[in-house]
């Protein structure tokens, strides 16, 4: 596929949010190595592409739901890497205070992003409950749902779908297909060649597409976004790609086939768009250059904003966690 109708600024954009993500997951990755991390984290090393290609397709007010595995949605969201990695460390200055962690960064007025979620599938029926409140409001807004193979065995993705076809609601139900829950592969317990196919038992579009290419990402979720900005409903966009890691950092995943990863790296996405980039004359090696070290500059820079930020003052242990009655409000 050529890249030559889309602007040098995008598809350099799309090369810079990449690195990004694969930067960040890296230093995150080592840092937790090192111990210098509390709980766990699940990184998103080789799936690059989709959320970089499916926040692309989004207008800035549109909303995200992500998952356990989301660092690369809220990066490609247009997350702060200063403000992401503090959180991570559980420091003051993150997006949650600190308190969040790696599995629940949400930025609900800034970003838009209604939060990552440790429960799989937890996230399915918030994104139809946001796409409802739009549609009520009549706001033109889409929320995209970011989910795994894994959670479209669960209760929670059969009935949102449901109710989000049934009363036409503007979200996008996106499958990060990485072949494995956990250690599980996801063909032993499906009985489907692809998740997308399930769509048709809600009479609503669904498409596969290879999800290690950014373009082609952005294009898929563009159609399903402007489908759902008009009127017309939900649909259920598959991308293919490959978890590099096991399911957590530290997992050995000996229980992939080597091939596996084989094919993974014959497939990566920042390498092979890389080369595309270059070989399309969409940019030289000098500009590609310029933006890895500015990225690499970046992670650093959040790395020393993080280990010169505080902590939560022991006094702020509630604040935030509970509200009264006369504290609640509707927020648009």
């Amino acid at each position: 596929m050529s890249e030559k109708k889309y602007s040098k600024e995008m598809l350099l954009g799309m090369y810079e949010t990449m690195l990004k993500i694969k930067g960040f997951e890296s230093k995150a990755s080592d840092c937790f190595t090192k111990g210098m991390m509390y709980g766990n984290i699940h990184l998103c090393l080789g799936q690059e592409a989709v959320p970089t290609g499916a926040c692309y397709a989004l207008e800035p007010d549109d909303y995200m739901a992500s998952t356990h595995r989301g660092h690369g949605h809220c990066v490609a969201k247009g997350g702060d890497l200063k403000i992401m990695m503090a959180e991570l460390f559980g420091r003051a200055t993150g997006y949650c205070k600190g308190k969040g962690g790696s599995m629940h960064i949400a930025d609900i007025d800034g970003l838009h992003s209604l939060g990552a979620n440790g429960i799989v599938g937890a996230g399915i029926p918030i994104a139809a409950g946001s796409a409802f409140a739009s549609k009520i409001w009549g706001d033109k807004h889409v929320t995209l749902c970011f989910f795994g193979d894994s959670a479209s065995n669960q209760g929670t993705f059969h009935e949102a779908v449901n109710m989000a076809a049934a009363w036409k609601l503007p979200v996008v139900f996106l499958c990060e297909n990485n072949n494995y829950g956990v250690s599980v592969n996801i063909h032993s317990v499906t009985n489907t060649d692809t998740i997308a196919v399930r769509a048709q038992a809600y009479n609503i579009p669904g498409k596969t597409v290879d999800g290690n290419d950014p373009v082609i990402v952005y294009e898929a979720v563009k159609e399903a976004v402007d489908y759902a900005r008009e009127g017309n409903g939900p649909s259920i966009v598959e991308c293919m790609t490959f978890r590099h890691q096991g399911h957590y950092c530290g997992d050995p995943a000996s229980y992939r086939p080597a091939s596996y990863m084989e094919e993974a790296r014959k497939k990566e996405a920042i390498p092979n768009f890389r080369a595309k980039l270059l070989e399309e004359k969409v940019a030289t090696e000098e500009e590609l250059a310029a933006i890895e070290a500015a990225v690499d500059a970046a992670i650093e820079e959040a790395y020393e904003f993080t280990l010169h930020s505080p902590f939560p003052d022991p006094s702020e242990a509630t604040t935030d966690v509970y509200s009264s009655d006369n504290e609640r409000s509707v927020a648009r």
